[in-house]
C-alpha cells in the first residue's frame, strides 16, 4: 500500500515536471520563432546610425517603436506606408528653426540642414563678397538659432574733391561716417542729414571748410593839393610841401573751400603810418611883357660863353589866362612845368597791346621815347621833357595815370624796376 503510494507521488512529479518543461519548451520556441521573424533594419536617426529589429510592417510603424512623430519640415528617406524589408536602410532628421534677418528684416526658416553652408545652398541664398553674415559656413546648425546678414550697398563719396566709390554695409549716414574713419569740423558742409538712411548708390559730398586770417601792409598814395600863389608867374607850379606815401596793415578773413579761396572780407584795418599830402603853389601872377634890350652884334662869339642852352622868359598880353616860358633846348621850347609822380612801363606789360593809344608800335622801336599821361593834364602829341628821361611825346595813356600822374616808356622790365617811383619835373614843350 505504502508503495503504491509512492509510485503514485513519483507518477505525479513526473508528469509535473514534463509539463513544465513543455511549457518552457514552447515558450522557447515561440521566443525564438519570434525573434526569426524580425526584420533587420539600418536607421539612420539625426546622424547617428545604429541596426535594429523590427516587426514593423511600414515606416511610419518602425517611427512609432522609436517614439518619433514626425513634424511636417523634418526629413523622411521613405514614405510613411512604405514596408519595412529586411536589410533596409531608413533615415530620419530633425527639422530646426532658423531665424534669419536680412537688412533687419526677420523671417522664420525650418530646415534640415547639418550647416550654416548646407542651409544658405538650400535656401538658394546668394551673397556679395562685401556682405556681412555672423556665422561661417561650417557652423552647425542649432535649432532656434539667429542668423544675421547685412546685405552692403554701393555709395559714392566726394569728399573735398575726390570722388570714390564705396561698399557699405552701414544704414544711415552717421554709421557709414564712423565706419569710414571720415571726420567732420564745424565749418564743414555735408549735402546730407547725419541721420539720413543709405540706399544704393547714394552720393553723399563733403566740402571742407576752412577760414584763415591774413594780414597785409598797403601803401596809401599822397595827394596833390594846389593853392594858388600871386607871388608866382600865371601858370608857373612850384612844390612847397613835399608828398608822402601813408601805410596802412589790413587784416583779411578768407574763406577757402576744398583748398579754394571763395570769400575774402576785410575785418580790421590800422593806418601805421599817415599820407602827408604834396602841396603844389600854382602860379597866378600877371606880368606885364617887357621889351628886351638889344644885343650889340659881335663879329665872332665870345669864347667865355657856355655852349648850354639858355632860358628866355615871355609872357602874354595882359588878358591872357596863363604866363608861357620858352627854353632853348635845340629846337624845342617849353610852356609849362609841372611836378607829377612818375613811373615807368614797357611794351609787354601786363594788359600791353605793344601800341600806345596814338598808334605807335613800341615792339617795333623799343627805344622810342614816349611817355603815358592824363590827356586832361597833358595833351596828346605833346612833346615834353622829363627829368631823368629826357625829351619824349605824350602818345599814350593808361587807366591809372591821371591827374599829376605820367609813366615813361623803357626797353626792358629790369630798367622799368630801377626807374622806380619818383616825383619828376615835366615841362609841356609843345
Amino acid at each position: 500500500m505504502k508503495i503504491m503510494k509512492n509510485m503514485k507521488a513519483v507518477i505525479s512529479s513526473m508528469v509535473l515536471w514534463t509539463f513544465i518543461i513543455s511549457a518552457f519548451t514552447i515558450t522557447f520556441l515561440g521566443f525564438v520563432t519570434y525573434e526569426a521573424t524580425k526584420a533587420s533594419v539600418k536607421v539612420t536617426q539625426n546622424g547617428e546610425t545604429q541596426v535594429i529589429r523590427t516587426h514593423a510592417h511600414t515606416f511610419k510603424d518602425l517611427l512609432q517603436e522609436l517614439d518619433v512623430t514626425p513634424a511636417a519640415h523634418d526629413r523622411l528617406s521613405h514614405e510613411l506606408s512604405e514596408p519595412i524589408e529586411y536589410g533596409m536602410d531608413v533615415e530620419y532628421i530633425a527639422s530646426k528653426s532658423i531665424n534669419v534677418a536680412i537688412n533687419n528684416d526677420t523671417k522664420q526658416f525650418h530646415t534640415t540642414a547639418s550647416t550654416v553652408g548646407e542651409f544658405f545652398d538650400e535656401q538658394e541664398f546668394e551673397w556679395e563678397a562685401h556682405d556681412e553674415i555672423s556665422h561661417e559656413s561650417n557652423d552647425p546648425i542649432q535649432d532656434d538659432m539667429g542668423i544675421s546678414i547685412n546685405k552692403a550697398i554701393q555709395v559714392t563719396v566726394n569728399d573735398g574733391g575726390e570722388e570714390e566709390k564705396v561698399w557699405t554695409t552701414a544704414s544711415t549716414v552717421d554709421e557709414f561716417l564712423d565706419e569710414e574713419g571720415i571726420k567732420l569740423s564745424k565749418l564743414d558742409e555735408l549735402n546730407k542729414n547725419e541721420q539720413d538712411s543709405l540706399e544704393q548708390d547714394s552720393r553723399l559730398t563733403i566740402t571742407r571748410i576752412e577760414r584763415k586770417t591774413e594780414t597785409i601792409e598797403e601803401e596809401v598814395e599822397y595827394k596833390v593839393v594846389k593853392e594858388k600863389d600871386d607871388s608866382l608867374p600865371n601858370g608857373e607850379e612850384k612844390v612847397v610841401t613835399s608828398g608822402e606815401d601813408g601805410k596802412v596793415t589790413k587784416e583779411y578773413e578768407i574763406t577757402l573751400k576744398n583748398g579754394e579761396e571763395s570769400e575774402k572780407k576785410l575785418v580790421n584795418e590800422e593806418v601805421e603810418k599817415e599820407s602827408i599830402d604834396e602841396v603844389v603853389a600854382l602860379g597866378t601872377k600877371k606880368e606885364q611883357p617887357k621889351s628886351e634890350p638889344k644885343q650889340p652884334k659881335a663879329d665872332k662869339p665870345d669864347e667865355s660863353e657856355s655852349s648850354e642852352p639858355t632860358l628866355v622868359s615871355t609872357s602874354s598880353s595882359s588878358d591872357s589866362s596863363s604866363s608861357n616860358e620858352t627854353v632853348s633846348r635845340g629846337e624845342e621850347s617849353e610852356s609849362k612845368t609841372l611836378h607829377m609822380k612818375a613811373t615807368a612801363y614797357t611794351a609787354d606789360c601786363t594788359g600791353c597791346s605793344g601800341k600806345t593809344a596814338t598808334g605807335v608800335d613800341l615792339n617795333a622801336n623799343p627805344d622810342k621815347k614816349v611817355v603815358a599821361v592824363d590827356p586832361s593834364v597833358i595833351p596828346l602829341g605833346s612833346k615834353v621833357w622829363v627829368e631823368g628821361y629826357g625829351t619824349a611825346v605824350a602818345a599814350d595813356t593808361g587807366g591809372a595815370i591821371k591827374g599829376n600822374k605820367i609813366d615813361v616808356h623803357v626797353p626792358s622790365s629790369a630798367e622799368a624796376k630801377s626807374f622806380g617811383r619818383k616825383t619828376v619835373e615835366v615841362k609841356v614843350l609843345d
